[in-house]
């Protein structure tokens, strides 16, 4: 093993390996920072590039993408408030405040290098755990998958906090936009108004974009003419002095790191629900879980730290048994499947020149983006001080050009504006926008597994109960939602009692 490794160490020394893995970041961080553009279209879009390349050459540049695009969509939620990418979602409910309140720069700083630990925790979990880990993600079946949504779903009622009912209304909104589309079974149309861009269900990506760049929009032509965003100024701190906070938070970035690893390692989750759960995790475990969503810097790293541990996650079930975790890695399979490589045991032994090579290049895309996300968000600071009424059709320009560049759909635009539309309402009656997120990500998930659970049992509710107790995995999670539930209900007892 240690052999195989020193081969894929050696490749490293390749000049053209480097220059493919700084193409790849590069491409990433701008991709990951433009709304509308996601790590999948990234990768989709190189590999063409790649069919000449060596191996590991092609590989190394698409893991680049990979790994920039993810941590890069953080700089657009910190500084717009509107997610570059799904999986930064969690980030804008510590970081944008933090933006607002003078230090965009240290957010900014914060994100990007516990994105780089998270990242760099999970290519070593690959490196020396793939087999393992992949084996247990095999254990899991549509029941598990099912409580597994639902344990997401629990986080609801942490991200709810001094507004549960309102937070539980949003989760419920965002189930109920879930189902629209063809049943996952079945096929039946639901919801649709006979519309064909509706067949496939509310896109994700254009829900984000309108459900937070709208609101922001109209904010901001609300205020008096000229004037600024709402920061301060830019902070002068240097991004290396944020080190000393990242190392005050050691337990905070480990737990984060374990719970990406374990999202990513589970197909069919994505970075979105690694970034929540860990969000979820440090509130519960801070001392002062009412700065939370105010600028709590415990906040914008767990959901950093956790969104970038998945990346590696995923990669393990996709090189040890050909299953992709998430669309990005899907796509990622064609493109290793194009370099004539298979998936399984013998990537590690037959190809362990290139397999090693590309976890390798994994590290390099890891450390490398962090000068070039700084390097891009130095300039992309100075949109704090931009005037609204310069940066309100800006942000409507790029929200539009987002929503339609994912599909060229003209009909994405008005299902962006309509979901803007939406946003709107529930920020001017105070309704947290993330549970309708949340809901809408896993609804789709907990309604398949759940009608995949029940087909397999023909319908019986009991013997699908049944299963929930006596499959070791369900139980554990099953004891997970529970406990997450009545921790929910109690934490909301202590806030009333303080507001009262």
């Amino acid at each position: 093993m240690f052999d195989n490794m020193l081969l894929g160490l050696h490749s490293l020394a390749d000049p053209a390996l480097l220059l493919a893995v700084l193409i790849g970041v590069v491409g990433g961080v701008v991709i990951g920072a433009l709304p509308g553009l996601t790590s999948t279209m990234g990768v989709a879009l190189l590999i063409p590039v790649t069919f000449s390349l060596p191996p590991q050459v092609g590989l190394a540049m698409l893991g680049g993408i990979y790994c920039a695009s993810t941590y890069s969509g953080a700089i657009s939620a910190i500084l717009l408030n509107i997610p570059g990418t799904s999986a930064s979602v969690a980030t804008m409910l510590d970081g944008h405040p933090l933006a607002k309140n003078g230090e965009p720069g240290r957010a900014i700083s914060l994100a990007t290098f516990a994105s780089c630990i998270g990242g760099m925790v999970s290519v070593v979990a690959l490196l020396f755990l793939a087999p393992q880990l992949a084996e247990f993600s095999l254990r899991f079946g549509s029941p598990e998958y099912f409580l597994l949504a639902v344990f997401g779903i629990t986080v609801i009622a942490s991200m709810s906090a001094g507004a549960m009912e309102k937070g539980l209304i949003a989760g419920a909104l965002g189930l109920i936009l879930s189902t629209v589309g063809t049943h996952p079974l079945t096929g039946t149309m639901r919801f649709t108004g006979g519309v064909p861009t509706l067949f496939d269900g509310i896109p994700l990506v254009v829900s984000l974009i309108g459900l937070y760049s709208i609101p922001e929009v109209i904010d901001l032509i609300d205020r008096a003419k000229g004037a600024r965003t709402g920061a301060a100024g830019i902070d002068k701190t240097s991004p290396f002095a944020t080190l000393r906070e990242l190392g005050r938070q050691k337990l905070n970035i480990l737990r984060s790191s374990l719970i990406g690893i374990g999202v990513g390692i589970i197909p069919g989750v994505g970075c979105s629900v690694g970034g929540f759960l860990a969000y979820d995790a440090a509130k519960k475990s801070s001392k002062t879980p009412q700065r939370f969503g105010e600028g709590a810097s415990e906040g914008l790293i767990a959901s950093e730290t956790g969104n970038n541990a998945v990346t590696g996650g995923t990669l393990i079930p996709l090189l040890t048994l050909g299953i992709p975790g998430n669309p990005v890695t899907a796509v990622l399979l064609g493109g290793i499947m194009i370099h004539g490589l298979r998936p399984g045991p013998e990537l590690f032994t037959t190809n362990a020149d290139v397999t090693y090579g590309f976890i390798f290049s994994l590290f390099l895309s890891n450390l490398l983006f962090v000068p070039v996300g700084l390097l891009l968000a130095r300039y992309g600071l100075r949109i704090v001080q931009v005037p609204a009424g310069i940066l309100a059709p800006l942000i409507l320009a790029l929200a539009v050009i987002g929503a339609y560049s994912l599909r060229s759909s003209v009909d994405d635009i008005w299902i962006m504006l309509a979901i803007g539309a939406l946003g709107w309402g529930m920020a001017a009656l105070a309704v947290p926008r993330a549970p309708l997120v949340l809901g809408l990500v896993l609804g789709t998930l907990a309604e398949g597994e759940l009608a995949r659970s029940l087909a397999l049992v023909r319908g019986d509710l009991g013997a699908f109960a049944l299963q929930l107790v006596t499959r070791p995995v369900a139980l554990v999670i099953l004891v997970l939602c529970v406990s997450a539930i009545i921790h929910g209900i109690i934490q909301h007892r202590r806030n009333s009692k303080l507001l009262e």
